[in-house]
């Protein structure tokens, strides 16, 4: 069992930064690939970004590759989600999550089985 708990979020004008972090407790984190999703009121949860548990590979959406850079810490058990250049469109409630199914890809939601309780992100115009 994986407890995950965001923090970070809030408001920023476009153009702005943030940096969102998902802090873990319980089972060892470091065994776990980490993902982030995001979900917009009215629109699926979609998938965001993703790291491995060594950190050695990350993976991002076509829509903030560039602008967005996931991180992770094993010794605090931490993941973060650097967010740069940041649009309207990225307002949403952000998630992490742990990936528990390895042979399912990196963007299905049901590849991971812990999630957070989210945080929010809003840009403004």
């Amino acid at each position: 069992q994986v407890q995950l708990v965001e923090s970070g979020g809030g408001l920023v004008q476009a153009g702005g930064s943030l940096r969102v972090s998902c802090v873990a407790s319980g089972r060892t984190f470091s065994s776990y690939d980490m993902g982030w999703f995001r979900q917009a009121p009215g629109k699926e949860r979609e998938f965001v970004a993703a790291i491995t548990a060594s950190g050695n590979y990350r993976v991002y959406s076509d829509s903030v590759r560039g602008r967005f850079t996931i991180s992770r810490d094993n010794a605090k058990m931490t993941v973060y989600l650097q967010m740069d250049s940041l649009k309207p469109e990225d307002t949403a409630v952000y998630f992490c999550a742990a990936r528990t199914s390895p042979r399912r890809t990196w963007q299905d939601l049901g590849a991971y089985a812990y999630w957070g309780q989210g945080t929010q992100v809003t840009v403004s115009s």
